[in-house]
């Protein structure tokens, strides 16, 4: 697949077809991870690949399993998000959160060695290390579109990334920033629409004019 075709159709994929991926094509998608930019040219990046389906859905006990309508009314209210358009999209992918990595073929955590406290950092700088594995997590999803396959992404919320660690035993000096499903998109699988944006509209030359 061309570079700019797989840019072009990347997307969050959340209705997975029940089909097996081999590992060396697991292998092939998070080593185009490897070559993303890093800040400290060292990529002490880890990745634990879950293919088991009891530790997949124990890791996933504590994610909701469904959301009610007066609860998705009350979160696009509390979130202001008064656009319809991504409305749609949050009506779509909050209600899947659980189901997109429980039917995904399998689940990628990504983990990073994080030297400072992201959450009060006291200059940019510090969050270095977080914004390069963003960038490598962006060429995983990309590889996975390449060969014909989607990816769905979480941010862990509240004790998730906590707990995460008790399943999966991985060292309290490594973060895990987010949950990674990864298999072959539904050919039913929903395409929300998503808003348009004329990028000639946000390309500044020279500065803000």
């Amino acid at each position: 697949m061309d570079f700019f075709d797989a840019i072009e159709k990347r997307r969050t994929v959340r209705d997975f077809e029940n089909e097996e991926i081999e590992d060396e094509v697991i292998k092939k998608i998070i080593e185009a991870g490897f070559h993303a930019p890093t800040n400290d040219h060292m990529r002490d990046w880890h990745f634990i690949v879950i293919k088991d389906k009891a530790t997949v859905i124990k890791l996933l006990d504590v994610i909701p399993k469904g959301i009610s309508e007066e609860e998705m009314n009350a979160l696009i209210r509390d979130w202001n998000l008064s656009d319809s358009e991504q409305q749609g999209c949050y009506r779509n992918a909050v209600p899947k959160q659980y189901r997109m990595l429980a039917d995904a073929s399998v689940v990628v955590i990504p983990l990073l060695k994080q030297k400072t406290n992201i959450l009060f950092a006291d200059h940019l700088s510090y969050l270095n290390g977080f914004a390069s594995i963003w960038c490598c997590i962006e060429n995983i999803f990309l590889a996975a579109t390449a060969l014909d396959y989607g990816c769905s992404l979480r941010i862990p919320l509240g004790d998730e990334g906590e707990w995460s660690r008790k399943v999966l035993g991985y060292p309290k000096d490594y973060l895990m920033p987010c949950f990674i499903g990864i298999g072959r998109p539904k050919k039913d699988a929903a395409e929300v629409k998503q808003k348009a944006i004329d990028f000639n509209d946000r390309i500044h030359w020279n500065g803000w004019m």
